[in-house]
Parts: C-alpha cells; sequence; structure tokens
C-alpha cells in the first residue's frame, strides 16, 4: 500500500473529519427545514447554527452566504434523487430522468428553494455564477449523460441538437416552477419524451 493511500485511509479515520462531515450534513438539513417551515425571507446563519447546532463561525467558514448553504443543499438533494442509470434506451433513460425530477420539483421544500435561489441569482451577478456552476450546469451535465448515451445508439433525433433537447426539457420545467406554477407530473414526463423521443 503506498504512502498516499495510508495516508488517506488516516485523514478519513480521523474523528475530526467525521465530525466536520456530520456538521456539514446538520447545517445543509437544517437550511431546508427552516426554508420549508419560514420561507426563504426568514432565514438566517443563526437560525441555521442554532437548528443545526454549530457556530455560525462554522458556517462562515464553508460558505459566504445563506444563499450558498442552501445552493449546496439543493444540488445535493438533486444528484441524490434525479437518476442517470441506463434503461437500455433512450426514451427510458429520458423518462426515468423526467420522472425523478418532476418527483423532485413538486416537492415544496425543493420548489421554494429553487424559486429563491433563481431569484437571488438574477440580482446578484457573483451569486448567480455560483449557481449556474454548481447547479444549472451540473444538472445539465448529468442530463447529458443520458444524450451521449443516446447520440451513441443513434436515438437522438433527427436535426435536433443535444444542447437543444436539454434546453426543452429544464426550460419546461423552470417555466412550470417559476411562471404558470403548472403541474410537474407523470403526464407531462409522457408528453416530453414523445416529443423529444418519439412515440414508439
Amino acid at each position: 500500500m503506498s504512502a498516499v493511500t495510508d495516508q488517506t485511509d488516516q485523514d478519513h479515520a480521523r474523528p475530526g473529519r467525521r465530525r466536520s462531515e456530520e456538521a456539514r450534513q446538520a447545517i445543509l438539513a437544517a437550511a431546508l427545514e427552516l426554508t420549508a417551515e419560514a420561507g426563504y425571507a426568514a432565514l438566517t446563519i443563526d437560525g441555521i447554527a442554532a437548528r443545526s447546532g454549530t457556530g455560525k463561525q462554522t458556517i462562515y467558514r464553508w460558505w459566504p452566504s445563506k444563499d450558498d448553504v442552501l445552493l449546496e443543499a439543493g444540488a445535493a438533494k438533486a444528484a441524490l434523487h434525479v437518476p442517470v442509470e441506463d434503461e437500455g434506451s433512450f426514451r427510458g433513460d429520458l423518462r426515468a430522468f423526467l420522472t425523478a425530477s418532476f418527483a423532485l420539483g413538486r416537492q415544496r421544500q425543493m420548489t421554494d428553494l429553487l424559486r429563491a435561489l433563481m431569484a437571488r441569482a438574477q440580482i446578484d451577478e457573483a451569486f448567480g455564477q455560483r449557481f449556474r456552476e454548481a447547479f444549472l450546469l451540473r444538472r445539465r451535465d448529468a442530463l447529458g449523460v443520458i444524450l451521449d448515451r443516446a447520440r451513441a445508439r443513434g436515438e437522438l433525433p433527427a436535426g435536433v441538437s443535444a444542447g437543444t433537447v436539454t434546453d426543452v426539457v429544464f426550460g419546461v420545467l423552470w417555466y412550470r416552477v417559476l411562471a404558470t406554477r403548472g403541474p410537474l407530473d407523470d403526464r407531462l414526463a409522457d408528453e416530453l419524451v414523445a416529443l423529444l423521443a418519439g412515440s414508439r
């Protein structure tokens, strides 16, 4: 075993590292819970610290603002709950991705978080860049895994780029979350699959 591997194993075994990860998870969970309970406007670093049992300085050491705490919490939740597994076809992959994305988007906790982050991103240029990099682009990359498989199978719709397919998927999702408040349901998933992957 190499010295680097030995050191890595020692690092993971250190109680301080475990405690730091436990504190980080507690902070992220507290931010989500408080946003769901009282709304984004009422969320404060003081409140997150009290709920999570950590100090304010711990939070500020890891995140510059409450928005960034919510950003990491939302990104982690999306990555955990939206699959990119190979279902054997573009239709199957896309439907699984849409079904999971819409199920997550129907959760009020997540919907409120997404609206707050998008609103903040429009008025704070620096945060907007972090939001694009840590959330929007990561979700696009996740769908990109599915589109790469579809391209390799020859299943992408003719004359439509992968970028346009991605814009359609997330454009519909964000339009319903931010503008119309229309349902994110299985019927919508089926319609998008038929539109983007054909009806066969």
